[in-house]
């Protein structure tokens, strides 16, 4: 089981949203829709189950605009996707990890963002543990960082692969281009 934060399911979703810049280059990520796109593919060749917890949708949606109600039927539709509630165990383990942070010193785990941000983020994760999650897609720094102490791993968009074929198709378009380096 993982889970698609909005971060990622929007790009997903939205054809025209513009692509997230990668921190190592600075340049917007190549072809953000084409990676996710494979990685719901392959999920769902693997009879793998994405789970999209509330909070996460409520973020979608409100950047989905008057788009929202398709997105809704799309994940409604999809056999792959899961919505989860921030229900009563995941109540228990948001508390948790927040009575932990405050007991460490830190309620924010070393964020510079606004408290309520940070409580929302923590019901996204709480979701993930609950629904046995082992991985978050994510690009939002705190979902990262307070993933890490909840011991689910986390994967950006820049880390997401193409298809092989997407790739050698990528490949031949340079090479008939003269762009192709013809030592690679």
């Amino acid at each position: 089981m993982v889970v698609l934060d909005a971060t990622t399911l929007f790009y997903l979703l939205d054809p025209d949203a513009k692509a997230p810049t990668d921190p190592q280059t600075g340049l917007p990520v190549p072809r953000v829709r084409e990676r996710v796109e494979y990685l719901v593919s392959r999920l769902e060749k693997n009879r793998e189950k994405v789970v999209v917890p509330t909070p996460a949708l409520s973020e979608l949606l409100v950047r989905a605009g008057t788009a929202g109600p398709g997105y809704l039927e799309i994940l409604n539709k999809s056999a792959v996707f899961r919505i989860a509630d921030f229900d009563q165990r995941a109540a228990v383990e948001a508390a948790a990890a927040i009575r932990e942070a405050i007991g460490a010193g830190d309620k924010r785990s070393g964020s510079t963002s606004p408290w309520a941000k940070i409580k929302f983020d923590r019901q996204i994760i709480a979701i993930a543990k609950v629904a046995g999650a082992s991985t978050i897609y994510s690009d939002d720094d705190d979902i990262a960082r307070l993933s890490r102490s909840a011991g689910i791993a986390v994967v950006r968009i820049q880390d997401l692969p193409l298809s092989p074929e997407s790739s050698q198709l990528a490949l031949l378009l340079d090479a008939a281009e003269g762009t192709a380096n013809p030592e690679d």
